[in-house]
């Protein structure tokens, strides 16, 4: 193994690469390493409207290809691998990877969370290609559409009512008859004129056009078992997200949910481990909030480094 690095970054996407761009400019060589998915959620997003800077928007995957290579030129140094066990019981700290073992003096995690998805067949295909797990992200593609919102509890509504700024008509479609929603985001939703309900359905198959592009889906009734066919322009996602946090339980401090805690900004509750983006934010998860997290995560190590040196 060889000597500590002053920082790992583990995981990317817009958090961890802009964090390693702050870390590489203070000269403290940022070792990140990729994770499972590298460029995070938004090589799953095809356009991106709402990040400054683009003005006729960007892919996705381009946009995390400008941060990689932004951290790179200054000197950032990459290892592909998802790590499988972290140690922060004593510095330095240890992080094992399917290939490698390292060590840090700091460490920032930057892992994210993942969209629960349906589990359906075609459902990689089909997503960006009307199938979505953002309205924040991509409900301005879809202008006067007939739009389909999958889930019951409060991001669900959330969501339905997001999308009505834009299409003339949204579907919440919800497997029982009660929700988990809280009842003001409940009877928001049922106000609005736009929205209707379909329950005791559940979503069984994607339904596309010749090109492949998504134009519907198939139902089950619940109590029945009875199939329909419901015809959209777009169908969103909302059954919640999955902090991508297993290999810290027990390690750092997490939520009910697994969401990583963080105090001061950026800070764990172990001294030296600092998070940022979606892995510790459950309210924004927007690629510039993740970035500018990824910043502050940066700036704290720095100085928390600074501060060990002295």
């Amino acid at each position: 193994m060889s000597s500590p690095r002053e920082v790992i970054i583990i995981g990317s996407g817009p958090a961890g690469y802009t964090a390693a761009i702050y870390a590489a400019r203070a000269n403290l060589k940022p070792l990140m390493i990729d994770g499972m998915q590298p460029g995070g959620q938004l090589t799953i997003t095809t356009d991106v409207e709402n990040y400054p800077g683009y003005p006729d928007g960007v892919m996705g995957p381009a946009m995390m290809e400008d941060f990689r290579k932004q951290a790179e030129r200054f000197g950032t140094e990459f290892v592909i691998g998802q790590v499988i066990e972290a140690d922060f019981s004593s510095r330095p700290f240890k992080l094992k990877t399917d290939f490698d073992e390292f060590e840090a003096k700091a460490v920032i995690i930057c892992t994210g969370a993942s969209a629960r998805l349906l589990g359906l067949e075609g459902e990689k295909e089909v997503m960006g290609r009307g199938l979505s797990a953002c309205a924040t992200c991509d409900g301005a593609f879809f202008p006067d559409k007939e739009l389909v919102v999958i889930g019951g509890g409060d991001s669900a509504m959330e969501e339905a009512n997001y999308l009505t700024r834009f299409a003339s008509k949204v579907t919440v479609v919800h497997r029982r008859e009660g929700f988990r929603a809280s009842s003001i985001m409940l009877e928001r939703a049922r106000a609005n004129d736009k929205i209707e309900f379909l329950l005791n359905k559940k979503p069984a198959a994607y339904l596309t056009d010749e090109t492949g592009k998504l134009n519907g889906v198939q139902l089950v009734d619940t109590e029945n078992g009875e199939q329909s066919d419901l015809s959209c322009d777009g169908l969103f996602i909302a059954i919640g997200h999955v902090p991508n946090s297993s290999i810290f339980k027990g390690k750092i401090d997490l939520d009910d949910a697994g969401y990583v805690l963080v105090k001061n900004g950026t800070e764990t509750s172990v001294d030296g481990v600092f998070a940022g983006g979606d892995i510790a934010d459950t309210k924004y998860r927007q690629a510039v909030t993740a970035a500018g997290m990824g910043c502050m995560a940066a700036i704290d190590c720095e100085r928390w480094l600074e501060d060990q040196a002295h």
